[in-house]
């Protein structure tokens, strides 16, 4: 219902949803199955839709226009919020993926050089180099966890591209504590109970671990940074202590910008590997077509193959010629969205779509949603690179798909995360194939969607 308010209509109405039981709302639909209780949700009850979880309420966004009008045309009336702040606010403090208005501003200036075309450029060599030292520790035929591998594989390339330090005599320790502070955030997302983090259960004591091991790395990172200040003067900890942007770059708050980048720089990209090489594994037209476009561009072709096994290794001057390759990202990106959800909170009244989204209240759209649209996506299930034509594209609606987020707070990142991807990607295709332990494939979702487990696969040389 609205109601007529001079020449002004002002929405009144909460919109429609789930039906839920009294004190839990609707958590114990969403605990059986948050990814299916999302898209039912949109389906039954439409582009904006509303549900209450914990105690909170939440406005689901799934039309494109709509997550449009937030991330974009009314930017300025939205923030992270409160839920937001509370999950990973102790983790990367003020750093790029909670700070807000003209702070983050500053930061995003400060940090932005690194991220400019003629840098991705020159991390590309570290990317190969580091994948193919990934590689040397595959054993032809022996079941390893791919996840495990890159995981380990992002994060050294995020500490060495941006912030020029090798990390691999502590990569464990970072990746123990990285691992245990998404668990810790997956249990606070969303959470039915709030167990306080002074109760010493034994999650809050590995938590509070990881947040001290991730302060050292840091500490580290900085140290050796000022220890070769006359070199060259490109990485982040570098720019941050050089900028000349409005804001005083404390030890504090570059600590924080580097956590957040070792944490949001590897974990999505991580991701997009290992759903990539799942999916492939699964599909295997998809990853005969791939194979194709690397033996012709790279000149591999096999053991029998005069250029030797898989050729020479990419580079950056090859991506144009290597199509395929980045519509399997892309692929990769819409299937399984490793951000598969983003929350703001409203910091003023909006009208949406003909209801009303209160101040303070919290607005979700899902990737994992609007990417499976039948009215966008031609058969939105099956994994189909070929389908990322030029005319495809031109013909999407905006935020029909937004991997990266979008408008001022699109990630940072996303060309550097895309290069990384189809770079290591290519890498390990041109001199391997994979075959899944299980063909299954289910998921945790968090901040990021995670695996469920292990991702085992078989690899073999070809």
């Amino acid at each position: 219902m609205a109601k007529v308010d001079g020449d002004r209509t002002t929405a009144t109405r909460r919109p429609p949803g789930p039906t839920g039981l009294p004190v839990i709302g609707n958590t114990h639909q969403y605990a059986r199955d948050p990814l299916d209780f999302f898209v039912e949700t949109a389906r039954e009850h439409g582009p904006v839709a509303y549900y209450e979880l914990g105690g909170e309420g939440f406005y689901q966004l799934s039309d494109p226009k709509h997550v449009e009008r937030v991330l974009v045309h009314n930017n300025g009336g939205y923030v992270k919020g409160e839920r937001f702040q509370e999950a990973l606010g102790p983790v990367v403090g003020n750093g790029l993926l909670t700070s807000e208005g003209a702070f983050w501003r500053a930061q995003r200036r400060a940090i932005q050089p690194a991220f400019h075309p003629e840098q991705l450029t020159r991390y590309a060599e570290v990317m190969t180099d580091y994948a193919e030292r990934t590689l040397r520790s595959w054993e032809d035929g022996e079941a390893r966890d791919v996840h495990a591998d890159m995981m380990q594989l992002t994060v050294e390339i995020a500490a060495k591209a941006l912030f020029d330090v090798d990390v691999r005599d502590v990569e464990a320790e970072i990746g123990d504590a990285l691992e245990a502070v998404m668990d810790h955030v997956e249990r606070t997302v969303r959470r039915p109970i709030d167990v306080p983090t002074w109760i010493p259960t034994p999650g809050h004591r590995r938590y509070r671990r990881a947040l001290s091991d991730l302060d050292a790395v840091a500490d580290r990172i900085i140290d050796e940074r000022r220890d070769r200040d006359a070199g060259d003067r490109s990485d982040v900890v570098s720019l941050l202590r050089d900028a000349d942007a409005g804001v005083e770059s404390s030890r504090e708050q570059i600590r924080d910008e580097v956590v957040t980048l070792l944490l949001a720089g590897h974990e999505t990209t991580a991701l997009t590997l290992t759903y990539a090489l799942h999916l492939l594994s699964r599909n295997p037209e998809a990853a005969a077509a791939l194979r194709a476009e690397l033996d012709d561009v790279l000149g591999g072709g096999g053991a029998g193959s005069a250029s030797g096994p898989g050729g020479r290794p990419p580079t950056a001057d090859d991506l144009s010629a290597l199509p395929y390759v980045e519509k399997t990202v892309k692929e990769t990106m819409r299937a399984h969205p490793p951000v598969y959800e983003l929350l703001r909170e409203a910091a003023e009244d909006d009208e949406i779509g003909g209801y009303r989204i209160p101040a303070g209240s919290t607005v979700a759209f899902q990737q994992w949603v609007v990417h499976r649209d039948p009215d966008t996506y031609d058969d939105p299930e099956t994994f189909r690179p070929e389908r990322w034509t030029d005319e495809f594209e031109r013909s999407l609606p905006r935020f029909a798909y937004f991997p990266f987020g979008g408008g001022p707070r699109r990630c940072i990142g996303d060309r550097f995360a895309s290069m990384e991807a189809r770079l290591v990607l290519a890498t390990i295709l041109r001199e391997w194939t994979l075959d899944p332990v299980d063909p299954g494939l289910s998921f945790s979702p968090s901040i990021t969607l995670r695996p469920d487990g292990p991702v085992e696969m078989v690899p073999y040389r070809r």
